[in-house]
């Protein structure tokens, strides 16, 4: 016990965890991955180290560019490790006058999560609003030329059946095959909805013309429109058929004779999830006015 209080010179092996990383780099697989150093210190202290992994972090924001390579000196890296080395331990020398640091330029940029979500809903239900995706988008970091290409990412596909609650479900990321350098900021996102019960009612919407040519008046056959609007219960009963406007261009002919008029919609109610037309075009007479 006597002897292990004595002072010793002897080497250690260090793994390097590298931090710090700037925006625009990302760190190679060919990185140094330990560096050994001679160290003076007590017998106590190299025993501990013969049980308990040394580790020394490096921080790669203060790597210099040189000859085609990022490295740090010797001295910077001996400064950087000397500061986490307790001060009952002396750092002598290092294997090594510089410690290249493979690092490479990348670019980065956002891209938007598109769900891959199969919904089969109960009767009379339905999604009320959008999909919530959070994160909504991925912040993607590589070689220019690999990135350059990516618009959007995909989660793996799911399948709800027999829908008729809210929902919220964690999703994978589907990341492309060939981006062995390219990082992604996220590899999971949460998927949720808001499912609500609907109900449907049927209104008689009157048909207007417009663009009639002056002296002439129109009679359509029908003369009005049979809309179907699906909304909450709640909400249908709000609605009245002053909410809806459908009318027929009679310019849309262009001096053609035809006795045919394509209807459009060109008001409808809000907060609704669906307003359609039954029929999609009227008969008419044109009459010159007497």
């Amino acid at each position: 016990m006597s002897n292990l209080s004595e002072s010793y010179e002897s080497r250690a092996n260090f793994a390097i965890n590298y931090r710090n990383l700037p925006d625009t780099l990302l760190l190679g697989k060919n990185s140094e991955s330990t560096v050994e150093a001679k160290l003076r210190t007590s017998g106590f202290q190299f025993l501990y180290f013969n049980f308990f992994r040394k580790r020394i972090d490096v921080d790669v924001s203060k790597a210099v560019y040189l000859n085609g390579k990022y490295v740090l000196t010797e001295d910077a890296l001996k400064k950087q490790m000397d500061q986490q080395l307790s001060q009952n331990i002396s750092l002598l020398e290092i294997d090594r006058n510089q410690l290249e640091v493979d690092l490479y330029q990348v670019a980065s940029k956002e891209i938007p999560v598109v769900p891959s979500l199969d919904i089969q809903f109960e009767q009379n239900h339905i999604l009320d609003g959008k999909l919530d995706v959070s994160p909504d988008h991925v912040v993607v970091k590589g070689p220019k030329n690999e990135i350059d290409t990516l618009r959007s990412i995909r989660t793996a596909p799911l399948q709800l059946t027999n829908l008729s609650t809210d929902f919220s479900r964690e999703m994978s990321l589907i990341f492309p095959k060939g981006m062995d350098n390219t990082i992604f900021s996220v590899g999971r996102v949460n998927v949720s909805g808001k499912v609500v019960r609907f109900s449907e009612k049927v209104f008689e919407v009157p048909i207007r013309v417009i663009n009639l040519p002056e002296g002439y008046q129109i009679k359509t056959f029908p003369s009005s429109v049979t809309v179907l609007c699906k909304a909450t219960v709640e909400r249908l009963k709000e609605i009245s058929l002053s909410d809806f406007e459908v009318t027929a261009d009679y310019a849309q002919l262009n001096g053609a004779e035809r006795t045919v008029l394509f209807l459009k919609k060109t008001k409808s109610p809000e907060n609704v999830y669906d307003v359609r037309l039954q029929e999609a075009r009227v008969n008419f007479i044109l009459e010159q006015q007497p």
